[in-house]
């Protein structure tokens, strides 16, 4: 994840003095130097390119997506859709790309693919039982009303913020082009509030510092969503993940009861099958344990009953 903007500052200290941690430190504090800083632009470059991109992630899923299924009655249906899905999948590897440059987010890819078998068959059956493919046109449909939603905010907020801050820079506009004091306030037939005065125009820069100020974490917020879904539907599932830990724990015991025994898949550590007499010392091994285990059951069984 990127940093946060609440991290210390003050002036910089040397890295010989007490209680230098080895980060920078800034003379401005967070919420002022928010506004101007790259992580914001990444992340209103984020917002600002979901909307286009989610509009061609959902005119794509849709359209695959009911095509495929209006096609099922023939076989055609089932290629459709696997197509769709694929595509799905591949527009969700760029969204993970973006996520990473531009919002600092640490997503894994997915579980890959899992074909038993070589073919065309074989493929479309791999993406259909799939989740990650499932969970990638789910992401397709879903972020488009939630990127809609964000570049409205976003848009508004930013021009709006910045507007009003640089009024006084190009306030004299009006009067010269437009035919009117300044930006109107409130008007009617009898009456007019114009913001032409120098109290005015000072109260709206401060207003629009404070819309300016409030940019950078209006926008943090927004993306926030889109890590979410990113990493929850575009990200590896925790059930797969957990599936391949699982067996990889269960292939390195068996490796290493394997090295341990000195046999390999019938070949012995030094290259050689192994000799009639490891055989027998490793299956006599077994029976005495299981041995042991049964006489000290019916040891206990015998005293039980005695009772």
């Amino acid at each position: 994840m990127a940093t946060e903007y609440g991290q210390g500052y003050g002036f910089r200290t040397d890295p010989g003095l007490p209680g230098h941690t080895g980060e920078r430190r800034h003379r401005l504090p967070a919420a002022l130097r928010a506004p101007v800083e790259g992580r914001t632009w990444r992340e209103l470059g984020f917002v600002l390119l979901s909307l286009p991109i989610s509009i061609l992630l959902f005119t794509w899923a849709i359209t695959m997506v009911s095509l495929g299924a209006g096609l099922l009655v023939t076989f055609l249906g089932v290629p459709v859709l696997a197509a769709g899905l694929a595509g799905c999948r591949g527009f969700g590897a760029v969204e993970r790309a973006r996520a990473r440059g531009l919002l600092g987010l640490e997503v894994g890819e997915p579980e890959p693919l899992r074909m038993k078998r070589h073919g065309f068959t074989a493929w479309m059956g791999a993406v259909l039982k799939s989740g990650a493919s499932w969970r990638a046109l789910l992401y397709s449909v879903l972020h488009l009303p939630w990127a809609v939603l964000s570049f409205a905010v976003s848009v508004t907020v930013w021009s709006v913020g910045w507007s009003l801050l640089t009024y006084p820079l190009w306030f004299w506009v009006f009067p010269m082009y437009g035919g009117q004091d300044g930006i109107q306030l409130y008007g009617d037939e009898h009456h007019q509030i114009y913001l032409d005065n120098p109290f005015e125009i000072t109260v709206t820069a401060g207003v629009g510092l404070l819309f300016t100020l409030a940019t950078p974490w209006i926008v943090r917020a927004l993306t926030m969503v889109d890590r979410v879904m990113v990493h929850g539907l575009l990200g590896p599932s925790r059930l797969a993940t957990r599936v391949v830990e699982l067996e990889s724990d269960r292939g390195s015991w068996w490796t290493r009861r394997r090295r341990i025994c000195g046999v390999s898949s019938g070949i012995c550590t030094t290259g050689r099958r192994p000799g009639w007499w490891r055989w027998r010392w490793i299956w006599g091994w077994r029976r005495r344990s299981c041995g042991r285990i049964h006489r000290s059951r019916r040891r206990w069984w015998t005293r039980r009953t005695a009772r």
